[in-house]
């Protein structure tokens, strides 16, 4: 049986190790260190070294790509398999593994290379997108392909539920991969480069909603930013979960009605159908309109008087 490292941090690379841990030796995990989290900003475990434990493996969380790459040397694996890890890998380590270093991406590459695939895929409006797994070279996503698997984006689907897609989807093309991979039945394709496009991280002002785009912009927004995409509401922030467009027409960012939630945007509307209050309280897009009274044309977005 091969020898895998796996290096992945976040909730999208838990599915893979557990599916990877049913099929392979794992000698070991490589996740990023502890960090503060939530609102209490505790320091917390990433989630791949939690089921690790769970699962018996050792854990490594090196600071540096020097401590990185001793760990490696000095475990010797056949294989590396990548999900999610958070940092780019040097050279160093990219030539010890005979069987190369292995990662599945969140796209159907080369489209979305970078560190925020799915969100900008349903930002983008996409209806399509899917798994990747591939080699790993010194560019980022840039490697030969050994595999893809398409997914549909569903119109309910959000970041939440399309990462939980992709996750468990991915997992098994993984497994699948590497069994071929390891029998010397994979070719690995070369991508076209001229056709790559790229999902850069997202930068914190993109969560404030512009109500001067479309209407189904605004909406592909706050499913792919799920659940952080935001507003103010005399002054005060609330998140909005889920929106439909409407075909209502108004002056963008004005409420256009005094019983649904619905707002004009740069062409059309949206209803808000579902929200987190400025109290923090979850709630519909009705039941807001009856506690808050916004009233008949009055803008959202704006900072306090």
């Amino acid at each position: 049986m091969r020898k895998i490292l796996f290096m992945g941090t976040p909730q999208f690379a838990v599915p893979s190790l557990k599916e990877l841990a049913k099929n392979f030796e794992i000698i070991g995990v490589v996740a990023q260190p502890d960090r503060p989290a939530g609102r209490g900003k505790k320091i917390k475990p990433p989630p791949t070294k939690v089921v690790a434990k769970e699962l018996g493996i050792p854990v490594y969380q090196p600071e540096n790509k020097r401590e990185l790459t001793e760990i490696v040397k000095a475990l010797k694996p056949e294989c590396i398999v990548v999900v999610a890890y958070g940092m780019i890998l040097p050279k160093e380590v990219l030539d010890i593994p005979p069987f190369k270093v292995i990662n599945l991406h969140a796209s159907l590459l080369p489209k979305y290379r970078g560190a925020a695939p799915i969100q900008r895929a349903i930002m983008a409006g996409e209806k399509e997108t899917g798994n990747t797994v591939m080699l790993v070279n010194e560019e980022m996503d840039a490697g030969d392909i050994l595999s893809q698997e398409k997914v549909k984006i569903e119109e309910e689907d959000n970041f939440l539920t399309l990462s939980e897609k992709l996750a468990n989807r991915g997992a098994k093309l993984l497994v699948n991969t590497l069994k071929e991979w390891f029998e010397g039945r994979i070719k690995p394709v070369p991508q076209n480069h001229r056709e790559a496009t790229y999902a850069p991280p997202v930068r914190k002002e993109e969560y404030r909603i512009c109500w001067k785009a479309s209407a189904e912009s605004v909406r592909d927004r706050i499913r792919g930013l799920y659940p952080n995409a935001y507003t103010l509401f005399r002054g005060e922030r609330i998140k909005i979960l889920k929106a439909r467009v409407v075909d209502i027409s108004g002056y963008p960012g004005e409420v256009q009605d005094q019983r649904r939630f619905i707002v004009a945007c740069g062409e059309r509307s949206i209803e808000i159908l579902e929200l987190i209050s400025p109290k923090g309280k979850k709630m519909s897009g009705e039941d807001f309109m009856r506690g808050y009274r916004p009233k008949l044309y009055e803008a959202l977005g704006s900072q306090p008087q």
